[in-house]
């Protein structure tokens, strides 16, 4: 009987570990979704000056909009907050688009190899940056759910494991539906 009671208490235990690992290691692929944006987003600020540096000469009659774009991407370095960064992050994610859609307006700046190369470059690093923002909400989402089922939540609120409740949404730039005039 005491052989039974041990291997039970035995087993537990190493349950208790399994549970305990699985929420370390799903807390630690969540820091590293983070870090993977965080990689994107220092890649994009670099781009930026490059990017307005080339076209500042082009576009004469745009520096309100260049300097928008160069003080955005200010803010987007300095802030230190999630919420703070992702909110920074879309206001500059819609000054480029902006700065994008005026580049119709200079053919020149479509013939220039440079800006074409900085413009898929960065357009490139958007992409990533927007698949970094779903893997990370979705390792967000996989933690989060591990700490609210049971029995690791028992496990989760013993060893106290906290939720990570920093979700990153599309900026609202990017909600909107975009409007299409097909009319000849």
């Amino acid at each position: 009987m005491l052989w039974i009671l041990l291997i039970i208490i035995v087993a537990l235990l190493l349950y208790i570990v399994v549970l305990y690992n699985k929420l370390v290691g799903l807390r630690l692929r969540v820091k590293n979704a983070w870090a993977q944006i965080e990689v994107q987003l220092k890649r994009r600020h670099d781009l930026i000056p490059n990017l307005v540096n080339a076209v500042k000469g082009y576009m004469k009659y745009e520096q309100d909009t260049l300097t928008k774009v160069i003080e955005a991407r200010a803010k987007a370095v300095s802030a230190t907050a999630v919420p703070d960064i992702a909110k920074a992050e879309g206001e500059l994610s819609g000054l480029l688009s902006k700065l994008f859609a005026l580049f119709e307006n200079y053919p020149e700046l479509k013939a220039n190899q440079n800006v074409m190369a900085l413009q898929e470059e960065l357009t490139t690093t958007e992409n990533q940056i927007s698949f970094s923002r779903q893997h990370y909400n979705d390792s967000v989402m996989v933690y989060n759910m591990a700490l609210q089922m049971f029995p690791s939540n028992i496990i989760a609120s013993t060893f106290n494991f906290k939720e990570e409740d920093k979700f990153f949404e599309a900026p609202e730039a990017e909600k909107e539906v975009p409007k299409v005039d097909l009319s000849l």
